[in-house]
């Protein structure tokens, strides 16, 4: 039960974390475990596993679940990573990059800036907790103690792609129509104004009328994914059925 939560804890960007040490993760799956056994003593028991190839093959079954509902549970904070990444390309911004100290990448700031105010209100709206308390309503769905690594064919990651996509398109779509108009109007200026160098004006009006957007469109944004939160872990949860 303990490598069910390690798999949340290790996959979930809310503890992911590079800064975020092994051993506190592996002693809090452990203290998670000891909470949620109660409830697991309710549920009927399991089979014995005899050998050592059942053993493994249902501890990596636990660590995999663990990881697909943390994973398919985070799915607002990988939208805003997506939305936060084109926005900047559509800024200029492209090139600015910076070190994530979650995953030590470089990513775009405007990228950096929303998943940040995202995990802010993720933590603040309890969404860590959502994603513990699911793991442990998840020991009915997909019972403890399986030998068994059968994977269905569909376990809903085209579902939780299109979901990302749209809400993400959701965030954007203000940007694209803003600096879409931007564009047609320094058109207009070059055109009439040919003297006046387009390049050199468009960069600073573009990158100030997209920090006026982001600041516009970053409540909306929150908005979006508040209404997400816990839909999409009812989602990870009823994946989590066909895994059985």
């Amino acid at each position: 039960m303990s490598l069910r939560f390690l798999g949340i804890l290790t996959v979930a960007p809310a503890f992911a974390a590079s800064a975020f040490p092994i051993q506190v993760r592996l002693w809090l799956a452990f203290l998670l475990a000891l909470f949620a056994l109660p409830a697991a003593l309710e549920l009927p028991s399991p089979e014995p596993i005899l050998t050592i190839g059942g053993l493994v093959t249902a501890s990596t079954r636990e660590y995999l679940l663990g990881a697909a509902l943390g994973f398919f549970g985070s799915l607002p904070l990988y939208a805003l990573q997506m939305a936060g990444r084109i926005v900047g390309m559509q800024m200029s911004f492209g090139m600015a990059n910076v070190l994530d100290p979650f995953s030590e990448v470089q990513v775009s700031v405007v990228e950096q800036f929303k998943f940040l105010a995202g995990l802010w209100f993720f933590f603040h709206w309890n969404g860590h907790l959502l994603l513990v308390r699911a793991a442990g309503e998840s020991l009915c769905l997909a019972p403890l103690g399986v030998p068994s690594l059968a994977f269905p064919l569909d376990p809903g990651l085209g579902l939780w792609m299109q979901r990302a996509l749209v809400l993400a398109m959701r965030m954007v779509l203000p940007f694209f129509g803003a600096l879409l108009l931007a564009d047609v109007g320094l058109g207009f200026v070059a055109r009439t104004v040919p003297q006046m160098n387009i390049f050199v004006l468009g960069l600073p009006l573009k990158v100030a009328l997209g920090f006026f957007l982001l600041m516009v469109v970053l409540p909306m944004s929150i908005d979006l994914i508040h209404g997400e939160v816990e839909r999409v872990v009812e989602t990870a949860l009823g994946i989590l059925q066909v895994w059985r």
